[in-house]
């Protein structure tokens, strides 16, 4: 997995962090190179020529193969120049300037084991991934509860949930309601309501519950 940062016709690799993935690609290219590559690609989709570039906007030709060679830092203004020659934004010059972003990725099977409020043998709640310093972020969970005779106590929390059932089948419960919920069924609820499953009727019982964390 890779990311990547594009333009019309150019494909640039960097090394950024994904947690939970080992990398071997090298290092993210330099503001300078992003915008090289940019110019040259937008450039070429143009159909024109350096020399073309160059007359339209009033600089050089030796100044564009500088600028598409990464050997300059093109100023602000030079920036808003090569835009308007090329009839594009000035942002697109500058597409995959800040594509470093947070992420989290989890293998089938992994993920870290969560103790809740209630939890005992037979109930598992594993973590499938977290973004760290991002207070309105999901967090996604893998519940699977066996014991279909067990007392489930009811959570309350800030923001929404999120529940999809992969297999089994239960009686879910929030505020006064009860959903009978099989597999493919979902449930999206405001968690300020008391909301727990008050029945397992096949087990096991295992579903997706993604919550936001936002308080």
């Amino acid at each position: 997995m890779e990311g990547w940062v594009t333009g019309p016709e150019v494909l640039l690799t960097y090394h950024d962090t994904v947690s939970g993935v080992q990398r071997s690609d090298g290092p993210r290219p330099s503001l300078e190179e992003i915008i090289a590559a940019q110019v040259r690609a937008h450039r070429e989709a143009a159909g024109i020529s350096a020399a073309e570039l160059a007359s339209r906007i009033g600089l050089s030709k030796a100044m564009i193969s500088k600028i598409e060679s990464a050997t300059i830092s093109a100023s602000l203004s030079t920036l808003a120049r090569l835009a308007e020659g090329l009839d594009i934004p000035v942002t697109a010059l500058l597409r995959g300037v800040d594509s470093d972003r947070d992420a989290s990725f989890t293998k089938a099977g992994a993920g870290s084991r969560s103790v809740r409020s209630g939890t005992q043998h037979g109930h598992e709640y594993r973590v499938l991934g977290t973004l760290k310093d991002m207070p309105d972020a999901l967090e996604p969970t893998l519940v699977t509860l066996t014991d279909a005779s067990a007392v489930f106590p009811l959570f309350q929390h800030s923001g929404t949930e999120f529940l999809y059932l992969l297999s089994g089948r239960m009686v879910y419960g929030h505020g006064a309601y009860s959903y009978d919920m099989e597999p493919g069924d979902s449930l999206l609820l405001d968690g300020e309501g008391p909301h727990g499953p008050r029945e397992l009727v096949d087990v096991p019982v295992v579903f997706l519950s993604v919550r936001s964390t936002k308080s």
